[in-house]
């Protein structure tokens, strides 16, 4: 049992997650508002993790990218290894860790990407690139079945497969972005063959292809987890429509989706979720 002053570290601790959520997840509120109190804490400190690890990798001063996420990774280690954490994200996680008795490894993978990308800057062919895609998109998926008590090695298949397909549509996405901090992830064989527009449309096309193994993951799930997933599939459908819709020349614009899109991706999500079949 916790003494008052672990609750109140936790309390503070949940709020800070609760923060960073708010800031970068804008699906959140809408998929999480059906799914129970504890679950929807549970995510949330999830996603925490994901944006604080992102962060590190991105946004660190002053080429001190791998020292902190160095760090980073040996207070995760430490957390697993039984030590009491000290930073606010962790000190959240670690009831969800232990809850679900989550293993350590898609942490460590999440990390892993993130020093990763800090060495490599482009990926020569399909198989480096979804290597990649295994441990920086991947676990999320991996992390978020062990919170609805799915431990099922097809499922997990399959959403290894929709989140790589929502990271390809991404990568597809922010071509001129990555480009401006020096990094490509379009394919460089693809680029060479066909050119910017032909490796980006390459990637959406990959993209549809993964993304459809959210109609199979979908329909094995309970329903709240169903429509969360089907935000993610849908969402990422969209991104690969909105590329499409500018010829995939993405090297020259960031397409983005609608709000109103968002919208009704949302509402059909729900309305498919209730239905218990995806689209």
């Amino acid at each position: 049992m916790r003494d008052a002053g672990a609750i109140l570290n936790l309390e503070a601790a949940d709020a800070y997650c609760r923060m960073l959520t708010r800031r970068h997840y804008e699906n959140f509120s809408v998929a999480s508002g059906f799914v129970d109190a504890q679950t929807r804490r549970d995510l949330r400190r999830i996603y925490a993790f994901c944006r604080t690890t992102d962060d590190l990798g991105d946004e660190s001063p002053n080429g001190s990218a791998l020292a902190r996420l160095e760090r980073w990774r040996g207070e995760v280690e430490a957390l697993f290894g039984g030590m009491p954490p000290v930073h606010p994200v962790l000190i959240a996680l670690e009831p969800t860790i232990e809850r679900h008795a989550m293993p350590s490894q898609p942490f460590l993978d999440l990390i892993a990407a993130n020093v990763q990308d800090q060495h490599v800057t482009s990926y020569r062919t399909w198989d480096d690139l979804i290597g990649y895609c295994r441990l920086s998109a991947a676990p999320v998926g991996r992390m978020v079945l062990r919170v609805f008590g799915i431990d099922d090695p097809r499922a997990g298949q399959l959403s290894d497969d929709v989140c790589i397909g929502l990271q390809l549509a991404n990568h597809a996405q922010d071509v001129s972005r990555d480009a401006a901090i020096g990094r490509r992830y379009l394919v460089d064989n693809d680029v060479e063959t066909r050119g910017i527009a032909g490796a980006a449309q390459a990637m959406v096309e990959r993209a549809r292809t993964l993304l459809a193994s959210g109609e199979a993951l979908e329909r094995s799930v309970p329903r709240p987890l169903r429509l969360q997933l089907s935000l993610y599939r849908m969402g990422g459908l969209a991104i690969c429509d909105a590329i499409e819709a500018i010829g995939y020349k993405t090297e020259n614009e960031r397409p983005s989706v609608a709000a109103a899109t968002k919208v009704a991706l949302a509402v059909r999500a729900a309305l498919r979720s209730f239905r218990g079949r995806p689209e």
